[in-house]
């Protein structure tokens, strides 16, 4: 298998080539956080798709560009918002690749939140495929807010050759919320 050295960040399109009106513009925090801060992790661009979904030809050779690309992944971050649809985007198939295929661990990252300390409680925004996935207990997946302290965290730690998650439904304490400064004691 590939070097198993980048991040792979997955989030709904939305059908959109503008960046403003899709998730991707999350992913584009995630760029300036590495480019501003010098914060030292790799990520793999997996978002160059958005016009080549229309044409099945080109939704094949993209389809296999973003398997290689997962085979090249320690972990997948999945951002998900409020606009994430629960089926019907390449999101779901990049999904269901990462945990029955690949086996990454994944970083499921909610914008819009400043804590996560109860998933389930958020599972009416997950995508068809990842709500199979936490259900049936085959995602390693650690839920967490889109913020950077958080995320950074989760990369470093929860890797395919790192420190197993040990669950679908898992999260960071109430403590580590309050010492990255998102939940007051």
């Amino acid at each position: 298998m590939a070097n198993r050295t980048g991040t792979y960040f997955a989030f709904d399109g939305l059908g959109q080539a503008d960046r403003s009106k899709s998730d991707l513009k999350y992913y584009t925090v995630v760029q300036g956080w590495n480019a501003v801060k010098g914060i030292d992790f790799k990520f793999v661009n997996s978002h160059e798709k958005a016009s080549a979904v229309r044409d099945t030809s080109k939704l094949e050779t993209l389809k296999a560009s973003i398997r290689l690309r997962l085979a090249a992944s320690k972990n997948m971050v999945v951002i998900i918002s409020s606009d994430t649809r629960k089926s019907g985007s390449l999101l779901s198939w990049e999904i269901e690749k990462a945990v029955d295929h690949y086996e990454l661990p994944l970083i499921v990252a909610y914008a819009g939140y400043t804590s996560i300390l109860d998933p389930s409680a958020l599972s009416s925004r997950w995508p068809g495929t990842l709500a199979t996935r936490i259900s049936n207990e085959t995602a390693q997946a650690i839920h967490i807010p889109f913020k950077k302290d958080a995320m950074l965290e989760a990369i470093r730690r929860f890797t395919v050759s790192g420190e197993a998650i040990g669950g679908s439904l898992v999260t960071f304490t109430k403590q580590a919320h309050i010492d990255w400064g998102y939940l007051t004691g």
